[in-house]
Formats: structure tokens, C-alpha cells, sequence
């Protein structure tokens, strides 16, 4: 999803009742609360890129396509599409039919009438995605993808009379129930992004009742509608859509869903669930805490509570198991580096003061100390299972104090003498990301170089993320999609902030790789290429790569139909709590 430029590394389910029997809890609430590890950003599918909005908005609106639940590895099933696209003129037009009867939640737009899904309302978010004035984090979806975005967007401007009355060349809707997407050139991962929350449709009418702001009001199609919260900072409810169009549990899974046993619902209706309560706990403590209460469904378990759930061989504790405790190990499709404002006059222009900064940080270290050691050391700037990555791959810089002093020296600065201090800025309030904080900058002080910390929430980290305001500073990513297109993108000169690529890494020999490759199909060209376009990032270091995550999470066994999944963040309609 997400980036995420931007990633919340222990996002955890929590279920915020006072009961302390399970039992009674779920007998006759079947509520799934969900506690969310920050402050919610925005809830406007056409700006969200992080988990935390993501695990909001993707139970709201709907895509065109959705990944299967229970197959892997992922695949792309029809969720508001009918049908898998036919994609024509040598991959540069895709003809999509839409489902009918497809109906939007209640809004005042619609002054009490139905409203039902049209190819016209995927055009809509096109547009709001080229919108100015919306400073899309999605933009970059489309930017020099989609024919006619580009035009778009220079001819509108900020006038919203214009981006009405104003089409876009490139997508079209010949009838009601049919969505026409002409590309620039073929783009065999285009289909991915069509999974994503920018696309989501949204009807003219509530565009223009809400002044097209939909960061506190979204209206979708999903399984779950946004309810009453009575401050959207710390909470947000949303209830079961009793007009939510025919769905139900997949009857196929792959062999881990055949012996886990969650296939026993196949076939039947979706949601079961009546809701979902998510609500804002920024520490570990209180989740951890909550969930021994017996007041949570599951949790990513935090770092510094596995000694009290593993034993001395990494088995659950007895007492745990006695508890009705499960644990599942889900290896993710996110990881972790630190990163450089390549914009930066001092950090950005001195290749030997970063190579000296890379030399300087023990990663062997950081992983025992902040993950235990569950953390999978990273070799690359990809992650495991994509197309280009190599088990065997070497990065170009290791911890050696010895050679980042040469390196600090080779930058102008030996011993650190006369560098000016740089700024740190953490992603979270919380003692872990300080904890992390501090030992870089004990890390660093070991070759003279001052550290200044400053402390954000993920909102202010987001903020100073999208507006170019970070020197140094650690960033993670999801896949939204299973494609090196997909990291690569991250450092692209045209997804400068508010896009993705927070480093501000500019090459355009790399701009001109990665055209080529949003072309190739998978195969060995391609894979040459992203061994090329590699070790062209890794020559430059705007990142210095930390580790692959896998986390740990319990969950009661009341929690049913339960799978895990970086890239599937409408799983509640899913889940059964009894």
C-alpha cells in the first residue's frame, strides 16, 4: 500500500472492550476493534499511503481488483470490475467492464436515493488524482502512464469549474458500465495499481457537496461504512453495510490456508462481522497490556515483550498456549533503511560523507537490540521473492570504523572536525523509535559526527516527508505490488515529494532505466536491468539498508479465518470473532 512512504512496523488489531471473557464479549457484539499505532493522516483515498489510513479506507472503498485471500503467491481477482481486463493496442489500451448493482454508501449528495457505481466516478478519482490543488501522493500512478493526465493537470490548474468540465483523453467511458484506460506505452504492471486505494471511484455529486475534501468524510462501496467518532484524532467507527453487494468467502486457498484450516467458510456471505472499532494507542505497553487483559483479538508482538511469550528455544510458553493464545510467523513484504535528503546541500553532495555514515552504523547490532534478532539482515535494495533479487548480493559498505574515518576524511572533515551537526528526525513518539534514535547517534559519535534528535509523531514525520523538510532519517516501505517497478519507483526524479521518494534521489540515467522497465514483462532483460539499475543506487548510497521484517503475532482462537498479509488490508470482511 503503501508506502507508505511510509510503514508502521507493529500495526496491531485490538479489541477495546471492558468484558474480560471473550465469550461474552463476542456473543452478541461482533465488533473487530482495531488499535492503530498512530494518529490517522488523512482518510481521502487519494492521499493515503500509509498503513494506518489504509487499514481505514480499504474497508470503505473498494478497487476495481483485489488480491485473493487465501492464494499464493498473490493474484489479482475482479472486485468492482466484472471480469479481468481486455487489454488491447499491444498493452496500451485496457477495456474494463464494470459490475452493476453496485451501490455507495449513504450520503447527503444523494438526497436519499441509491447511488450505484458508474464508469464515470473512476474517471472522477483520475482527475482528482491530476488535481493540483489535492497534491496527490498517488500522482505518481498515472504521471506519464495514463494518456492525457498531464495535459490534464496543466490546463486545470487550481480552477475546480475546469477540472469538471475538463476530460481526460486517455480514459473514457463509452456506456455506463464500461471504463477505457489508454496508456502511453505498455505497462504490464499497470494492472497492479488498479488494486490501489487512488483509484477508487468516487460520484461527481459527493466531489462537489464536499468541496472535493473527502480527508474526513470518504464514501465507498466497501463492506463497512463510515460511522459516528466523536474525535477522528483517536478513533473512527465503522459499521456493517447491509446494502453491501454480494461477496463471499473464497472456496480455494493454498496449501498453508488448507491446513490451517480456513476453508470452512467457503462459499458463505461476507462480512460476518457487525463492525469495526479502530482507535488510537501510540505505546507498546498499553497494547501489550490490553491484549493479557483479554481485551484484544491480536497483536504484532513488540520487541521488548518476546522473552515473556518464547521460550529459551523459541517455542510459545506454556503459560501462553494455556491462555488460548495462536501465533503466526509472517515473513512481510516490508523493509527498512536509513535515508538521505540527496537535496541536501551537505548530506546530498558529499558521496564520502555518506559512504563514512554507512561504514559507521553495526546493523548486526541494531537488529539484535530492536528486533531480536527476527529482522532478516538486508543484502539489497530489494526485497526477497522479487524478480532481480539475489540471496549472494553484497551491498558496497559494511560496519568498519576504520574505513569510515578514511571516508570522513576523504569528505573534508577528519575527525569530524568543522561538520556541522545533522539532523535526525524520528517517524514515531514512542521509546523505540527514540531508543533507535540515540544509538545512531551513539553510532556516529564514534567517528566525531554530532547527532541532533528530533522527535515527531508519524503525522509531523509524514509532514515533513511529503514537504522535503528531512536530512537524515530512517523510511520503510511495503510493496504495494510484487514488482521491483514498484521499489524502484521510490527513486524516480518525477516522484519528488509529496510522491514517494522522500530522498529526493535524482539520476536521469536511473529515470530513463526505470521507463524501460515499466515496459518489460518478467524474464531475463528485465532481471538484467534491475541488476544494472541496482548497482547504479548503490554506487550513489542515498540509502543505507537496514533490515527485512517478519513479525510475530498472536491472536485468541475465538479470531477466525485469520491470515495475515502486508498487501491485503480489507481483511476484517473476512474474519469471524466468536
Amino acid at each position: 500500500m503503501k508506502k507508505i512512504v511510509v510503514l508502521n512496523l507493529c500495526l496491531v488489531f485490538a479489541l477495546f472492550l471492558g468484558c474480560t471473557k471473550k465469550d461474552e464479549i463476542n456473543k452478541d457484539n461482533k465488533i473487530l476493534n482495531v488499535a492503530l499505532t498512530s494518529e490517522i493522516s488523512t482518510l481521502d483515498p487519494v492521499n493515503s499511503y500509509d498503513n494506518v489510513s489504509g487499514m481505514i479506507i480499504y474497508n470503505i472503498c473498494e478497487q476495481l481488483y483485489d488480491y485473493h485471500y487465501l492464494n499464493r503467491p498473490y493474484e489479482l481477482k475482479p472486485l468492482l470490475a466484472d471480469g479481468m481486463p481486455l487489454i488491447e493496442n499491444k498493452g496500451q489500451r485496457y477495456v474494463i467492464k464494470i459490475k452493476k448493482n453496485i451501490r455507495y454508501h449513504d450520503h447527503p449528495a444523494f438526497k436519499g436515493q441509491p447511488r450505484f457505481v458508474k464508469a464515470q466516478d473512476f474517471i472522477n478519482q483520475f482527475k482528482r488524482l491530476s488535481y493540483t490543488p489535492l497534491n496527490s501522493t498517488g500522482w505518481w500512478v498515472v504521471d506519464g502512464v495514463v494518456k492525457g493526465v498531464n495535459d490534464f493537470k496543466k490546463t486545470v490548474g487550481s480552477d475546480f469549474g475546469k477540472f469538471k468540465s475538463t476530460s481526460i483523453s486517455g480514459v473514457s467511458a463509452p456506456d455506463d458500465y464500461t471504463l477505457v484506460i489508454e496508456l502511453l506505452q505498455p505497462s504490464p504492471q499497470f494492472i497492479y495499481k488498479l488494486s490501489m486505494s487512488f483509484v477508487s471511484p468516487v460520484p461527481m455529486e459527493v466531489i462537489e457537496y464536499d468541496k472535493n475534501d473527502l480527508s474526513k468524510n470518504p464514501v465507498g462501496t466497501g463492506p463497512f461504512f463510515l460511522g459516528q467518532s466523536k474525535n477522528i484524532a483517536k478513533e473512527i467507527n465503522l459499521t456493517k453495510f447491509v446494502n453491501y453487494h454480494e461477496s463471499f468467502y473464497p472456496s480455494e486457498g493454498d496449501r498453508f490456508a488448507n491446513s490451517r484450516g480456513l476453508l470452512k467458510d467457503s462459499g458463505e456471505k461476507i462480512p460476518f462481522i457487525e463492525g469495526i472499532h479502530f482507535v488510537v494507542v501510540t505505546d507498546n505497553k498499553s497494547r501489550w497490556d490490553l491484549f493479557n487483559q483479554n481485551k484484544l483479538d491480536f497483536i504484532v508482538l513488540p520487541q521488548e515483550f518476546y522473552n515473556q511469550v518464547f521460550d529459551d528455544v523459541g517455542n510459545l510458553r506454556e503459560e501462553v498456549k494455556a491462555k488460548n493464545i495462536r501465533l503466526q510467523t509472517m515473513p512481510t513484504l516490508t523493509y527498512w533503511w536509513l535515508a538521505f535528503n540527496m537535496k541536501d546541500p551537505l548530506l546530498g553532495k558529499n558521496l564520502n560523507l555518506r559512504k563514512a555514515i554507512a561504514h559507521a552504523v553495526d546493523m548486526d547490532k541494531y537488529i539484535q537490540l530492536f528486533t531480536n534478532n527476527t529482522g532478516q539482515r538486508a543484502n539489497s535494495i530489494l526485497p526477497p521473492g522479487i524478480l532481480g533479487y539475489d540471496p549472494s548480493a553484497t551491498l558496497p559498505y559494511e560496519y568498519n570504523l576504520e574505513k569510515a574515518r578514511d571516508f570522513l576524511a576523504k569528505a573534508g572533515y577528519p575527525g569530524g572536525k568543522n561538520l556541522p551537526e545533522l539532523v535526525y528526525d524520528t517517524r514515531a513518539e514512542s521509546k523505540i523509535s527514540n531508543d533507535q534514535a540515540e544509538y545512531f547517534k551513539s553510532q556516529l559519535a564514534l567517528i566525531g559526527i554530532k547527532v541532533k534528535i528530533v522527535n515527531n509523531n508519524f503525522k509531523a514525520y509524514l509532514e515533513k516527508s511529503r514537504t522535503g523538510h528531512l536530512q537524515f532519517f530512517q523510511d520503510g516501505w511495503t510493496l504495494d505490488y510484487p514488482d521491483a517497478e514498484n521499489i524502484f519507483q521510490l527513486l524516480i526524479s518525477v516522484n519528488h515529494p509529496p510522491g514517494p521518494n522522500a530522498s529526493f534521489y535524482n539520476r536521469p540515467e536511473l529515470d530513463g532505466m526505470y521507463d524501460k522497465l515499466s515496459k518489460l514483462p518478467d524474464g531475463e532483460e528485465k532481471k538484467a536491468l534491475i541488476v544494472k539499475m541496482e548497482k547504479m543506487v548503490n554506487d550513489d548510497i542515498p540509502w543505507i539498508m537496514q533490515y527485512y521484517s517478519r513479525n510475530f503475532i498472536l491472536y485468541h482462537d475465538y479470531v477466525k479465518n485469520y491470515r495475515p498479509s502486508d498487501l491485503i488490508w480489507s481483511y476484517p470482511k473476512y474474519l469471524r470473532v466468536k
